[in-house]
């Protein structure tokens, strides 16, 4: 048989932002990477800034920089004359500069021309949910292409616009979102689409009309070498969280609404893994809820430091109006702590029996439902154990690199198939095996 039946691979990862620690793209990106190149394949991640952090040396990084318009220490910054290369940064930053968020765009163009200049290099390549104009042209250069939408960004960009003010806000909005029109353009063109779950598989559907056939299940793993219960006793007390602390889509402002009235009635403090804008809205919520030192923001820790966070609270709350897949509700489970959870997207999927489910934006119930927790060491831990087994049985980074290089293969067969003018096989629906 030939390599591209069963030998090793070689395989191009593209992401345009690929950020390590904060942002699924990033952590799904740097655990599928590590898997596939354990299991025996060559592996290429070809990224903008900020580039990933990679977990094994024999994974090779090519940088495609952007001009880093949104760089965190310096963003919508004007780049200086001699920073432009060619007439792609010029798009960049004329997008940037009407309003419009270019970087799906342009790093496609950027990657398609890569890999036109090694054509031949790689065996297959899979999108990171760029889903730019340029991923078209991969597929013409003889590249077979899988995808992967963790969640359509179209429902990010409606609870966004729920959330805003006024005329001028709500056409920011939408501008800065104008992307998305592209890439559901592109989603119903470019063939084998990968999803965390049946929830995101609907939204997909529903938002970006690709076709049901060509989206298959794959959920998504846990790093249980950093995730997983410590010896050191839990902090009387702590809740943690996991999330971008200024989008409204994780609702942040709900659990401090939550903690701030169970702070008037227990001992808790809340530490949120995130990095709120100094005057934005959460920094300005916590000031209007006088939490002071009952909420603690932290970012830029290790893996380390975070495992043992997230191994050190009673309780752990995912308080978001939407996720496609979440993992770090699976994060949570995995340390056997017990986990609150909205009732929304995917978590009822991801979680089934073993977290506590609210409403989503109802600060009252998830403030009634973490004062029960608190005063309950017992369901804490029924609920944190059945979290742990859930992710034992379900939950491995190995079987979700396994399962990616069949879809791999898949895509190989299609094309080789097209190029010598036969069918491809139907790419049917199936989910991931069982893990």
């Amino acid at each position: 048989m030939s390599r591209v039946d069963d030998g090793p691979l070689r395989v191009a990862l593209l992401s345009y932002r690929s950020k390590p620690h904060c942002g699924g793209q990033g952590v799904y990106l740097r655990h599928l990477s590590r898997e596939l190149v354990a299991l025996g394949h060559q592996v290429e991640v070809l990224s903008g800034q900020p580039y990933p952090e990679l977990d094994d040396d024999r994974i090779t990084l090519t940088r495609l920089p952007s001009l880093d318009l949104y760089n965190d220490d310096d963003p919508f910054r004007t780049p200086g004359l001699k920073e432009y290369r060619d007439w792609i940064d010029v798009l960049e930053v004329a997008t940037m500069w009407t309003g419009g968020f270019p970087e799906p765009l342009t790093f496609s163009l950027r990657v398609v021309r890569e890999l036109q200049r090694r054509r031949g290099d790689f065996d297959v390549a899979h999108d990171n949910q760029v889903l730019g104009f340029g991923n078209l042209r991969i597929p013409r250069l003889g590249l077979p292409l899988v995808t992967s939408i963790h969640h359509p960004i179209s429902v990010d960009r409606r609870i966004e616009l729920e959330a805003a003010q006024g005329f001028k806000e709500k056409y920011g909005k939408r501008r800065w979102y104008g992307f998305i029109r592209m890439q559901a353009r592109v989603s119903r063109r470019i063939g084998r689409i990968l999803t965390v779950s049946e929830s995101s598989k609907i939204d997909i559907v529903k938002d970006f009309k690709a076709a049901p056939e060509d989206i298959h299940i794959l959920p998504l793993g846990v790093d249980t070498r950093v995730f997983h219960p410590r010896e050191a006793p839990r902090v009387p007390g702590r809740i943690v969280a996991v999330a971008s602390a200024d989008s409204p889509i994780k609702g942040v402002s709900t659990l401090l609404r939550a903690v701030a009235k169970l702070a008037t009635e227990r001992d808790v403090h809340l530490v949120v893994v995130g990095k709120p804008t100094k005057d934005g809205p959460t920094d300005r919520l916590v000031r209007e809820l006088s939490l002071g030192d009952r909420v603690r923001f932290v970012s830029g820790i290790s893996d380390d430091e975070l495992g043992r966070l997230l191994a050190s609270a009673e309780t752990a709350v995912v308080p978001s109006l939407y996720e496609g897949f979440s993992l770090p509700a699976v994060e949570h489970m995995a340390s056997g702590t017990p986990l609150v959870a909205s009732r929304t997207g995917a978590l009822p999927e991801v979680v089934g029996d073993a977290a506590v489910l609210v409403e989503p934006g109802d600060a009252e119930e998830l403030a009634a439902t973490l004062r029960r927790l608190h005063d309950s060491p017992q369901e804490r831990a029924r609920v944190g154990e059945a979290g742990l087994r859930r992710v034992q049985e379900r939950f491995t980074w190995r079987a979700v690199a396994a399962a990616t290089v069949q879809h791999y293969r898949a895509a190989m067969d299609a094309s080789r198939g097209t190029s010598e003018g036969t069918a491809p096989r139907p790419s049917g629906t199936e989910g991931a095996p069982p893990c």
